[in-house]
């Protein structure tokens, strides 16, 4: 009898043990969601990540930066992402303080589906703002045609496609053209949703690459990692100092050369239409908000031991990936301002 209750405890014990220990290496679920603009090179990286910390677990909705504001605002995300940085009074609305973290650059593309003109079609600041304006409606018109001789530009109409949702890449296109067009500044003006005078809507980064791959003739705006990604042509847009350039990890990080000497302690700064011979004029910072105090202790450990990683050898995917890596000095700055996380 003895013998047979011994057995039994034992037994209970091995079952108790291996709970235990099932429990201690139960992953950590980390939830985030907000902009498709990063999306690509985030997903790599959780999935990156995932490999080096197994008992943590990234799940992110790519949902827009809109989505994510209100989503960590709420509190039903860990942590937001966004290609927008939050106003005064959205930073005020949240029930706790919240940090801006920048991860990488990118640059927004204006891309295009041109039969005849697979790549190389040059566009002044000013006449991209037209046709998003409806001033512009016809590809081979006079103003375009000038920039771009020798290419053969239909006589078609212009189809613009624009985001359906609150969006970061909204918010910087629209800050670039706020910046180079007075009427757009005064009759559209920036942010992540605008009345747009004319054109498709189509939801994320990837329904706008979709309806310019699906559509002729039409014209938008992405990231430019899903103009690659969709192997859609992009233009060699003209830049504060008048010179054409095209979009790259070189050009993008031209832009930011000059904002960075004056960046603020909370990272809220645009780096679209930047001086510099070399600069892409379409270019943003990309962050994930996250709150000074977590209020869970072992998921806010185990998100600052990922913005730590990312912030250090993460940074070393971004241009296979078609995103500009941190300058060095703001990478400096952002590991000071991820120790001051409390958890």
């Amino acid at each position: 009898m003895f013998s047979t209750i011994r057995k039994t405890v034992l037994t209970l014990a091995l079952v108790a043990s291996v709970c235990v220990a099932g429990q201690a290496s139960a992953e950590t679920l980390i939830n985030g969601a907000g902009a498709t603009f990063p999306y690509p090179l985030y997903s790599k990286w959780f999935s990156e990540y995932a490999k080096i910390d197994t008992s943590v677990k990234f799940n992110y909705q790519s949902i827009g930066s809109g989505g994510g504001i209100k989503q960590i605002t709420a509190g039903t995300v860990d942590f937001g992402a966004s290609d927008k940085f939050l106003s005064d009074a959205e930073l005020k609305a949240a029930p706790g303080k919240l940090l801006h973290i920048p991860t990488v650059m990118g640059a927004v593309v204006v891309t295009y589906n041109l039969p005849g003109v697979h790549k190389g079609l040059k566009l002044r600041s000013s006449d991209v703002a037209d046709i998003f304006l409806g001033k512009i409606t016809k590809w081979n018109d006079k103003r375009i045609a000038d920039d771009n001789p020798g290419v053969k530009l239909p006589n078609e109409s212009i189809i613009v496609v624009h985001r359906s949702d609150g969006s970061g890449t909204t918010s910087i296109f629209t800050d670039y053209l706020s910046s180079v067009n007075q009427e757009w500044h005064g009759k559209v003006g920036k942010g992540a949703s605008v009345n747009w005078p004319i054109g498709l809507g189509g939801k994320g980064n990837e329904g706008v690459a979709g309806q310019i791959k699906n559509t002729k003739n039409s014209i938008g705006y992405v990231e430019l990692a899903y103009a690659f990604e969709n192997k859609l042509p992009y233009a060699t847009l003209m830049n504060k100092n008048g010179k054409f350039v095209e979009p790259s990890i070189k050009t993008t990080s031209a832009a930011a050369a000059g904002a960075v000497k004056h960046m603020p302690a909370d990272y809220r700064v645009s780096l679209v239409n930047q001086p510099g011979d070399d600069a892409y004029p379409i270019v943003g910072f990309t962050w994930l908000v996250v709150y000074e105090h977590q209020k869970n202790a072992v998921k806010g450990k185990k998100l600052v031991e990922f913005l730590n990683w990312e912030l250090h050898k993460g940074q070393r995917m971004a241009p296979e990936m078609l995103y500009a890596p941190l300058p060095a000095a703001v990478a400096k700055m952002v590991e000071k301002t991820i120790k001051t996380i409390k958890y």
